[in-house]
């Protein structure tokens, strides 16, 4: 589903927090090309230390492969943010965990163009994940990354997801 990437960053995780604490789920991130965007959002919602259970900012492949358990191989693919969504919904205990990462550009990684971005998310132990293309320079590709990945929260935070 394609969302709209003039969204408010800060009306999402409004939202977000709305939903995580009427149903009480916590949630988690995983960034690498956000550097941390999303997990800054989340903490300045209201009430985000009854949900919030933490973020990771895992920009270099070496930090997503040991820490992470991020398997051999690109980490601009499906099998890296899947374990990443994964090992932080373990690391955390969280219910609802939101990984992201991509090449920014401006130059290609992993041999993926720039602007490409796999996201994962992980709910009370089901895994999705799905990949987009976001056109324009680095600064945009973070803005839509960011504002997706709020996106997916909302989603995942509404009452048609509360059971899991």
């Amino acid at each position: 589903m394609d969302q709209p990437v003039d969204a408010e960053p800060e009306q999402l995780a409004q939202e977000i927090s709305e939903g995580a604490s009427r149903d009480g789920r916590s949630i988690a991130v995983v960034e690498s090309l956000t550097g941390g965007l999303v997990s800054s959002d989340l903490a300045a919602a209201s009430g985000s230390s009854e949900w919030f259970r933490g973020g990771v900012v895992a920009y270099d492949r070496t930090t997503k492969h040991g820490v992470l358990g991020v398997p051999d191989g690109p980490v601009v693919a499906e099998p890296a943010v899947r374990a990443m969504a994964e090992k932080a919904a373990e690391m955390f205990g969280a219910d609802v965990v939101v990984a992201v990462s991509g090449a920014g550009g401006p130059d290609p990684q992993d041999d993926q163009p720039p602007g490409t971005v796999w996201f994962a998310v992980s709910d009370h132990g089901k895994t999705d994940a799905w990949v987009k293309r976001f056109p324009g320079d680095p600064p945009d590709v973070l803005k839509a990354t960011r504002i997706e990945a709020l996106h997916t929260l909302r989603e995942h935070t509404t009452s048609s997801h509360a059971d899991g």
